[in-house]
C-alpha cells in the first residue's frame, strides 16, 4: 500500500470516529460550518478532534497489582490573532458543543492580515496505524508480565522483587480548517518496564530498562524483546552493587550513546523552541548565526524515524514533522516552530506543534532530538582522560530554560583513572549550563544511537513522547556533584 493511500485510510479511518452519526451527534459538514464561522475573522486557528485509547497493566511481585483501560473523546477549537490566541475545549463532539466553544471565542479580535495558509499535506506513513488493544488478548499481555517475574528470579539467585509494567497507548486525530483542508493521523504508542531489586550481603541495589515506540505490540511481547529488558535491569542492579561514592568536583565526563542525549535535550533543546526565542527568554535568542557550540557539533531534531517514540506523521496543527537542522558544525541556525512563533518571528513552521491532548492548544516541542556522529571511538576518549566520569544513563534532572542551568542524576557511572575504566559509582550528579557545555565537548563518538523509547517531555504542564539520541561524547570541566571528595 502507497503512503498517499495509508494518509486516505487514516482521513477515512477518523471519519468514521467522529462524523458517524451512531456515535457521534456532529456531522462533517456541521463541523467545518461552524470552523469557517468562527474563524473567518481570525489570522489562524483550527479544530482538533482526538479519540484515544489507553490501557496500562503493572506487575509487582508476581501478582498483577493493576490493571487500567482509559478511553477519551473530545475536541479543541482555537482562534489566533496576532500573539493572541483564544481555545475552547469538550469531551463532547457535538454540534451543541462546538456551537458554543466557537461562542466564546468572539472576543478575539483580527489585525489587519489574511488567514494563514493550510500546511502543506505530507504522505508520511512513518508507523502502522493498528491499535495494539487489539493485536493480543488481556490474558496474553498479563501472561507475558508473568514470565518476565519468573526468567528474572530464575537469572539471579539475589533478586528480591521484580516490578514490570506494560503500556499501550492509541490516539486518533482530526484537523479541520476553515479552508476546508482536513488532516489525520493514527498513532500507536507502547512502552514495557522493567525494574529489579537484588540484595547481597545485606546491601540492596535497583536496576531498570524500559523501551518502546510507535509500533505494534507484538515487538515488546517478543521473548527476545523482553529478556534483554530483563537482562539490561539486572545488570545495571549488579553494576551497582559494586558502586563505591561518587567523587565531587570538576573534571571530563564522558557520555555514553544513546539515552545520555536526555542531557541535551533538557540542557539546550528546550532553549531552541521558537516562543522561548521569540519571547527572548532563551539563552540562544537573537544568536542565530553564531557561534554556540564546538566545532563539528550538529543538532537536529527530527520526527520523521519510523516507528520512533518522539515520530509523528503530521504535527498537532495538521503540519508534516521534518528533519530541522537546528546548530551545525557548532553554528546555530534556527529553532523548532509551530505555527504561531513561526509567523511572528516571519519564518515558517517545522512540524513542532504539539499538545498533550484536545484539552491542550498547540506549543512549539521536540520530536526526535539528536546529536549527529563524529568520528572519535569510545576507547580513544576514554584513553585520553587522565581523570574523569563515564556516564553512561541517567536518571532524574533539573534544568532552567532561561539559563540553560542543569543538575542531572547519573544512574549509571564509572570512574575514570588513568585511561581506563575503573570502578562504577553511585550518587554522581552533572552541574552545568548548556550553553557552556556545548562549547566544551572535545570529542564526538562515531557510534551514535537513539534511545529505547522511554523519554517524555514536560513543558508548561503538558507531557508529550520524545526521542533522544547522540553518539558517545567528551566534555571537558563539567562539575560533579557526589558524596566523596576527589
Amino acid at each position: 500500500m502507497s503512503s498517499s493511500s495509508k494518509h486516505l485510510n487514516a482521513l477515512a479511518e477518523t471519519d468514521h470516529i467522529f462524523f458517524n452519526p451512531a456515535n457521534t451527534p456532529l456531522s462533517l459538514n456541521e463541523a467545518e460550518q461552524i470552523v469557517s464561522q468562527a474563524l473567518t475573522n481570525m489570522e489562524d486557528g483550527e479544530l482538533f478532534l482526538e479519540y484515544s485509547e489507553s490501557e496500562v497493566i503493572a506487575l509487582d511481585e508476581g501478582i498483577i497489582r493493576s490493571a487500567s483501560f482509559n478511553s477519551s473523546k473530545g475536541f479543541g477549537l482555537r482562534a489566533v490573532t496576532g500573539d493572541e490566541s483564544g481555545y475552547a475545549h469538550s469531551d463532547e463532539i457535538s454540534k451543541a458543543a462546538l456551537e458554543r466553544a466557537a461562542n466564546t471565542l468572539t472576543p478575539i479580535q483580527k489585525r489587519d492580515s489574511s488567514f494563514s495558509a493550510s500546511p502543506t499535506k505530507t504522505n508520511h506513513a512513518l508507523y502502522r496505524p493498528d491499535n495494539p488493544l487489539k493485536e493480543q488478548d488481556f490474558s496474553e499481555r498479563a501472561a507475558t508480565l508473568s514470565e518476565i517475574d519468573l526468567y528474572a528470579r530464575a537469572a539471579n539467585p539475589h533478586v528480591v522483587q521484580v516490578s514490570a509494567s506494560l503500556t499501550s497507548h492509541w490516539q486518533a486525530v482530526q484537523i479541520i480548517r476553515p479552508d476546508g483542508q482536513r488532516t489525520a493521523d493514527i498513532r500507536p504508542l507502547v512502552r514495557l518496564n522493567v525494574s529489579i531489586v537484588i540484595e547481597k550481603n545485606g546491601r540492596r541495589e535497583d536496576g531498570s530498562f524500559g523501551c518502546g515506540g510507535r509500533y505494534p505490540l507484538s515487538r515488546l511481547l517478543n521473548k527476545k524483546t523482553w529478556k534483554h529488558a530483563v537482562n539490561e535491569a539486572l545488570r545495571q542492579a549488579k553494576v551497582n552493587m559494586e558502586s563505591i561514592a561518587a567523587p565531587a568536583g570538576e573534571m571530563a565526563v564522558v557520555l555514553g550513546a544513546g539515552w545520555p542525549g536526555i542531557l541535551l535535550h533538557e540542557a539546550v533543546g528546550h532553549g531552541l523552541e521558537g516562543d522561548f526565542n521569540r519571547k527572548k527568554t532563551s539563552a540562544f535568542a537573537e544568536m542565530v548565526g553564531k557561534r554556540v557550540a564546538a566545532p563539528g557539533v550538529t543538532i537536529v531534531d527530527d520526527g520523521t524515524l519510523p516507528d520512533c517514540r518522539g515520530s509523528l506523521n503530521i504535527d498537532d496543527e495538521g503540519t508534516p514533522t521534518n528533519r530541522t537542522v537546528m546548530i551545525e558544525d557548532g553554528i546555530l541556525t534556527g529553532f523548532i516552530q509551530d505555527r504561531l512563533n513561526a509567523r511572528l518571528m516571519n519564518t515558517h513552521s517545522t512540524g513542532n506543534g504539539r499538545r498533550q491532548s484536545y484539552a491542550y492548544p498547540p506549543m512549539p516541542r521536540m520530536t526526535n532530538t539528536i546529536m549527529l556522529a563524529g568520528n572519535a571511538t569510545t576507547e580513544e576518549m576514554i584513553s585520553s582522560t587522565k581523570k574523569g566520569l563515564y556516564a553512561v544513563n541517567f536518571g532524574g534532572g533539573q534544568v532552567d530554560i532561561t539559563s540553560g542551568k542543569f543538575v542531572f542524576a547519573a544512574s549509571e557511572a564509572y570512574m575514570i583513572e588513568n585511561g581506563k575504566i575503573t570502578r562504577p559509582v553511585k550518587g554522581a550528579t552533572l552541574i552545568g549550563d548548556g550553553p557552556s557545555v556545548l562549547t566544551k565537548v572535545s570529542m564526538i563518538g562515531n557510534n551514535m544511537a537513539l534511545d529505547p523509547g522511554i523519554g517524555t517531555c514536560g513543558k508548561a504542564g503538558q507531557g508529550v513522547p520524545v526521542g533522544v539520541g547522540q553518539p558517545t561524547l567528551k566534555i571537558t570541566g563539567i562539575t560533579v556533584g557526589g558524596t566523596s571528595q576527589s
